[in-house]
């Protein structure tokens, strides 16, 4: 669904008068006048004038830019610059990781007069638009133009906790930005893409609220059907099992029995493979022990992704089970990957996942998960994490989870981020303000491996798995 959308706010406006004119509603046509009268009714920025926009949310795409009669002559050039935060609205390409990578963010146009144009296909919410020549430029609009999934939900949470409420709204329009087009995204801004091993939190959170759905199903016959025999789905070995996982578990919560037949041949194409991934004692040779971002500075990567292999065999032996198809060789398979324990040294989501693989983990284990509470959480994990502290506490879990994501809210946040650690908290600002002198930009100063500063995505699919986790302890709240 396309959304028409006036800004909330002016952040900043130079070399204008009338900007209030902005938010009026008018007919989303160019108007043939030019009168005084008219004149009160639009925006004038004189010069090399600017302004910066809050659309009050992150959205989804561009803005739609009605003007009337200029001054001087009949176009300008002007620089655009969209930003998830305020600061990166102010940056310039290659200025602490600002980028125009999978979507352009930052780039000149022109503006001609008595024009109806859109600009950008983006994430954002803030908008800086800068004139470059000397003239006078007539607005008449500057609207936000959204793209959301528009989908009847089958469940919202619509419980008495306001906090829990406010995360599950918020995780809701992350992942509705992420599902808006044919299939899903990682993200809006960056990561436009089908990153199939970060899809399950965002098909649990989908599948959650809406039942059964096209783009699911899409992405992942899409990353099936474009990834040979003897390649693993984007190039990481995790991803295919990610994608097992997946599938296994949208039908479960679907029933779409005739969508898991058609996936059944692959299944057995990569049981076979994870089969000739392995020795006889259980050592596998993987050439990337791939979890997550954060893990990969860990000494747990290889024990997260034996979990993740683990998990991936149970959840073919659980569907082809229920599907009457023979299960024996994943049976044999999974024997093998149990032959060595999963043994975690310090990351919170390792231990999450070996709690999904296996049903169990130590109490040396569950005491590191539940120590400093929610530092140390990981968006994209953090479903399996709670989830794991859950099976012993889950008013310990609810009470991390409010406090993990109810820092990202604390901070303005409209939409969950790609990673967040609550160390930024310390120093670090808003990310719908400035930062001010001694203060951290949390957008622009954090951030590592492919998500440094600006580059990180605030709007990312993976984050929204805290949908189901709500669902799964909704008593409980």
């Amino acid at each position: 669904m396309k959304q028409l959308l006036l800004p909330k706010k002016i952040i900043k406006i130079e070399n204008a008068k009338n900007e209030k004119a902005l938010f009026s509603k008018k007919p989303l046509q160019v108007v043939l006048r030019s009168d005084e009268n008219w004149t009160k009714q639009i925006t004038e920025i004189n010069g090399k004038g600017s302004i910066v926009l809050d659309f009050g949310k992150e959205m989804h795409g561009g803005i739609r830019i009605i003007t009337g009669a200029f001054i001087g002559k009949n176009f300008t050039s002007v620089r655009i610059r969209f930003g998830e935060s305020l600061s990166e609205a102010y940056s310039d390409i290659g200025d602490k990781g600002a980028t125009n990578d999978h979507s352009q963010r930052d780039f000149n146009a022109v503006l001609s007069a008595y024009g109806d144009v859109c600009f950008g296909q983006t994430g954002f919410r803030f908008v800086r638009i800068d004139i470059l020549e000397e003239i006078t430029v007539r607005i008449q609009n500057i609207l936000c133009v959204n793209e959301i999934l528009n989908k009847k939900a089958v469940y919202r949470y619509n419980g008495k906790d306001k906090l829990v409420k406010k995360i599950f709204d918020t995780a809701k329009r992350t992942v509705d930005l992420c599902a808006s087009t044919d299939y899903v995204w990682d993200g809006v801004k960056r990561d436009r893409l089908v990153w199939i091993g970060d899809m399950h939190p965002e098909m649990l959170a989908l599948t959650t609220m809406y039942g059964r759905l096209d783009s699911v199903e899409r992405s992942l016959e899409f990353v099936k059907n474009n990834t040979p025999d003897n390649l693993w789905m984007n190039g990481i070995a995790s991803y295919s099992m990610w994608w097992m996982i997946i599938v296994a578990d949208y039908y479960f919560m679907t029933g779409a029995k005739d969508f898991a037949l058609n996936q059944v041949d692959y299944f057995n194409m990569l049981i076979n493979r994870f089969n000739d991934s392995i020795d006889a004692k259980g050592n596998m040779n993987y050439s990337w022990f791939f979890v997550d971002w954060p893990t990969c500075d860990s000494p747990d990567m290889a024990a997260g992704v034996r979990a993740i292999n683990i998990l991936a065999l149970n959840k073919a032996i659980e569907m082809f089970d229920s599907l009457g198809v023979d299960s024996s060789t994943a049976k044999n398979v999974v024997i093998k990957f149990k032959l060595k324990p999963i043994i975690v040294k310090q990351m919170k989501q390792v231990i999450g996942l070996k709690y999904m693989a296996l049903g169990e983990i130590t109490d040396d284990e569950y005491a590191l998960l539940i120590k400093g509470g929610a530092n140390g959480l990981s968006t994209f994990m953090s479903y399996y994490i709670l989830t794991a502290i859950a099976s012993r506490d889950a008013l310990k879990a609810v009470e991390i989870m409010k406090e993990y994501y109810g820092a990202m809210l604390s901070i303005g946040a409209t939409t969950f981020f790609e990673d967040f650690d609550m160390e930024w908290l310390k120093c670090g600002s808003r990310i719908d303000k400035l930062p001010k002198k001694g203060k951290k930009d949390i957008h622009g100063d954090y951030g590592k491996h492919c998500y440094v500063g600006f580059r990180h995505s605030l709007c990312h699919g993976w984050s929204s798995g805290v949908i189901k986790f709500i669902y799964d302890y909704k008593d409980k709240i």
